[in-house]
């Protein structure tokens, strides 16, 4: 079982507490039944994906410019701050569920990949 959970877990925001607690819930749920699982012989991990470069990403920064710069144009001037100045790219993030559910991983049960370039771990002293 490969669940796509996203970093909002991890890191919990007032603007997206709906789901920051969702997939709090979902990072739970993964690490508690992924400990148990490979005694039936099933595997479940967990994807956090960061900012990911998809039509979604630049409707919600161009909603953000918009606000904050008051031009949804400049977009990619919020972008750029992100880890490497872009988000992760499709293939960065697919490539690790391809390996996920692999036998190539058949060890991994019941853990968290975050995939945001740093971002959660910056937030560490």
């Amino acid at each position: 079982i490969l669940n796509n959970i996203g970093n909002g877990g991890e890191n919990p925001d007032f603007n997206y507490i709906a789901g920051s607690t969702g997939n709090a819930a979902l990072m739970a749920f993964t690490r508690a039944l992924g400990g148990s699982s490979l005694e039936d012989g099933i595997r479940v991990v967990g994807v956090n994906p960061g900012p990911v470069a998809t039509d979604r990403i630049v409707k919600v920064m161009r909603g953000h410019a918009a606000k904050m710069l008051g031009d949804a144009e400049r977009f990619g001037e919020l972008m750029a701050k992100y880890p490497l100045g872009r988000p992760a790219t499709v293939p960065e993030v697919a490539d690790l569920f391809v390996y996920l559910a692999s036998d190539r991983s058949a060890y991994s049960s019941g853990a968290i990949f975050t995939v945001d370039g740093g971002i959660t771990s910056k937030r560490s002293v």
